[in-house]
């Protein structure tokens, strides 16, 4: 079955999309209250970020119970709820899924770290060494090494982000089975599909060799900022392992018998390849990279960077978008007008990715040190200031207290120059972005508005 491609996914970061609680700070009930909304911008399916139960250093990509729906944002029947709600509704809901890595906090961690002889004691990449000399030279993404010290095992572990986030051993057979459980507990609820969290990360080199130097006049920041010293490697040992490739088809074998889709994220030497290589009938059924959603974006070339794909992989399939959750509001990267840029990424041949507020043609917040919440930003700043400017909640009413996403104060500041951007405002335009934006997608559809 292939009628998900060339479908549009709407992106939503629970966090900031619509506070029902006055927490500040958005949850599963303010997304299932806004499903007009959404199934009046015509789109097909929705990706929900995580919102497992997290300590939330990295806001909910830092797992520690992957079956259970973080406090913060409901509960597991909030979730039901709203998928049965989507679903009646004619919406799909693909949720997120980080299978590389956990929290620390993560009962496996816990107990991993504790012993060298604990159930989980090889759940996790451990690595014999001295404190103070890394086994090897792998980076972290969030700066470092990518080794940190643990004094219980007196050994290393590693992760590729936050030191907070230890990565998962997939060369353990009991870890892959475990993974595709927590795939299964969530395709058994109801759920359509997953967006899987850097997938090509998931293996290491079993022998931790160096990763070679880079040029450093061949560095893209495809994925990572532009000064970070992670892309002055080329990362060939630490990620997209010849080893992935068979587990990618397990995942599918059990994703086929609920005809659910998944969609996944490339960080890699060379995106387009590997999206070639993981996405076809036997493994994902598309993924996306970091090629428009870089400050490198060049508009001029976006037709001929598709064309290319289409006519190198054309057994694969791609998800084009232009915004997310990880980079700079297009809107802020572009000096073009937002109905263009959407008709373009809305022309595309691929899936379609809006991320939330792009129909509103929203652009990043400047956000003061002082309120910045993303550790990846705090560890950079400030040449690098981190994914909170896109990350500020949606401006619903104008006349309303932060501008109706909360009555509390939002976890990040609204952005004052939204105010006449506002949802209700928009609506009552003609030709305000989001009515071009829903008139753009029912033509992809085909659909006469």
């Amino acid at each position: 079955m292939n009628d998900w491609k060339n479908k549009t996914i709407y992106q939503i970061y629970p966090r900031s999309f619509f506070d029902s609680s006055n927490s500040g700070v958005g949850d599963l009930k303010g997304i299932t209250s806004k499903v007009k909304y959404i199934r009046d911008l015509g789109v097909d399916y929705v990706w929900i970020s995580p919102f497992f139960k997290s300590p939330q250093k990295d806001f909910g990509y830092d797992v520690s119970d992957y079956r259970k729906v973080d406090d913060i944002f409901g509960s597991n029947h909030d979730f039901y709820e709203l998928l049965e709600v989507f679903h009646t509704n004619g919406l799909k809901v693909i949720t997120d899924l980080v299978l590389s890595h956990t929290s620390d906090e993560h009962p496996w961690f816990v107990e991993s770290q504790q012993s060298q002889n604990s159930k989980y004691s090889d759940w996790y990449v451990w690595v014999d060494g001295h404190e103070g000399s890394p086994p090897n030279n792998w980076l972290s993404v969030f700066g470092g090494s990518a080794w940190q010290w643990c004094k219980h095992r007196n050994q290393f572990y590693l992760h590729n982000f936050l030191t907070s986030q230890p990565d998962l051993n997939f060369h353990n057979p009991e870890v892959q089975a475990q993974m595709l459980d927590e795939i299964k507990f969530w395709l058994d609820v109801g759920v359509d599909g997953f967006r899987f969290d850097v997938i090509n990360f998931l293996f290491h080199d079993h022998e931790l060799r160096n990763n070679p130097p880079k040029d450093p006049k061949l560095v893209r920041p495809l994925g990572f900022n532009k000064d970070n010293p992670y892309g002055l490697q080329e990362h060939i040992y630490d990620n997209t392992r010849p080893e992935m490739l068979p587990y990618l088809e397990k995942i599918r074998r059990l994703l086929d018998e609920y005809d659910a889709i998944s969609l996944g994220e490339i960080v890699a030497e060379d995106p387009f390849s590997t999206i070639g290589e993981y996405s076809n009938e036997r493994r994902l059924h598309m993924a996306y990279c970091f090629e428009f959603l870089s400050d490198e974006f060049n508009y001029d070339s976006v037709d001929e960077v598709v064309e290319n794909f289409h006519k190198k992989y054309p057994q694969s399939w791609p998800c084009w978008s232009f915004s997310n959750h990880d980079s700079s509001r297009i809107a802020s990267r572009i000096a073009r007008d937002p109905k263009e840029l959407m008709a373009k990424l809305l022309s595309l041949k691929g899936t379609v990715c809006i991320y939330q507020g792009e129909e509103l043609g929203l652009k990043d917040t400047d956000i003061a040190f002082e309120d910045l919440q993303d550790p990846f930003g705090k560890n950079f700043w400030p040449d690098f200031k981190g994914r909170d400017g896109c990350r500020t909640p949606i401006p619903w009413e104008d006349t309303k207290i932060n501008f109706g996403f909360s009555e509390a104060k939002p976890w990040l500041p609204m952005d004052a120059s939204a105010k006449n951007l506002t949802v209700n405002i928009q609506e009552q335009k003609n030709d305000s972005m989001l009515n071009f934006t829903r008139q753009e997608i029912a033509k992809r559809k085909g659909i006469a508005t």
